[in-house]
């Protein structure tokens, strides 16, 4: 199942049934789980380690140190779980010491064409990101996030679960669970509610979120002042309670409605 094209290192370890195109060059010290299929021209370097039955297109860069000045050509990793669908041209960098040393995408993931997942980003479950969608170093991107064609996301921000990114928005704030944003730079455009009813997210947890969404961003108070009046809606949903921490957990302020 290796093309006799392909270079492969000898401490390369290399799964059951994986197959590796033509002119691919497989790094020292990567790992590829079984059943994993990899196209001609890729390029994997490590340490990194790739998971089950991962597909890997051509011209893909997967595995290859950060361009950020900081980098000293530390050992740092690359971790890629169980299934998931690497377009043509993606680049995935490995982390930096300056963060944990890991770059990690999930399992069940889609990164089309032209998507760079910068170094120290954690990428959860099953994510997609359309063609030339960027996100820059130590964001982190939580389960079926869903990111629109060149689409970007500034350095050190967290994307919540069950998110949608709008095509071509910018985005420069931190963006709470279950929200969808538009805009240069984003905004808040509503909920994500029919990417959470595609999920089967029960109604009247999605009312109960609704209701959390109004007066975090229609109410007019203040952001503390919004959590505190949450304080009940929290103890009753726990959909609510995840939205209300990840508003009070930002870093760098969460995004706000669209003007």
């Amino acid at each position: 199942m290796i093309d006799a094209r392909a270079i492969v290192h000898s401490s390369a370890r290399i799964g059951a049934d994986v197959s590796i195109g033509p002119w691919t060059i497989i790094g020292e010290d990567v790992e590829i789980g079984d059943g994993t299929v990899v196209e001609s021209h890729v390029v994997i370097k490590g340490p990194t380690t790739i998971g089950r039955n991962n597909h890997i297109y051509q011209f893909s860069t997967v595995g290859e140190d950060t361009p950020a000045l900081a980098y000293q050509g530390e050992p740092t990793v690359l971790e890629i779980g169980d299934n998931n669908t690497i377009r043509e041209g993606v680049t995935i960098h490995r982390g930096m010491v300056q963060d944990d040393s890991k770059t990690a995408i999930g399992n069940g993931c889609l990164l089309m064409a032209y998507v760079h997942v910068g170094h120290d980003c954690i990428v959860g479950n099953h994510v997609i990101m359309a063609n030339n969608a960027s996100i820059a170093g130590h964001v982190h991107v939580g389960d079926y996030a869903n990111f629109g064609g060149y689409s970007g996301v500034a350095q050190f921000r967290s994307i919540g679960a069950h998110t949608h990114i709008a095509a071509m928005s910018l985005v420069v704030k931190d963006v709470p669970d279950f929200l969808t944003v538009a805009g240069n730079p984003a905004g808040a455009a509503g909920l994500n509610l029919e990417g959470m009813r595609r999920r089967g997210f029960d109604k009247d947890e999605l009312k109960a979120v609704k209701d959390a969404y109004r007066v975090i961003y229609r109410s007019g108070l203040t952001t503390e002042e919004a959590l505190s009046e949450l304080a009940e809606l929290r103890a009753q949903s726990a959909l609510v309670d995840r939205f209300a921490a990840a508003v009070e957990g930002s870093r760098w302020g969460i995004v706000r409605p669209r003007g």
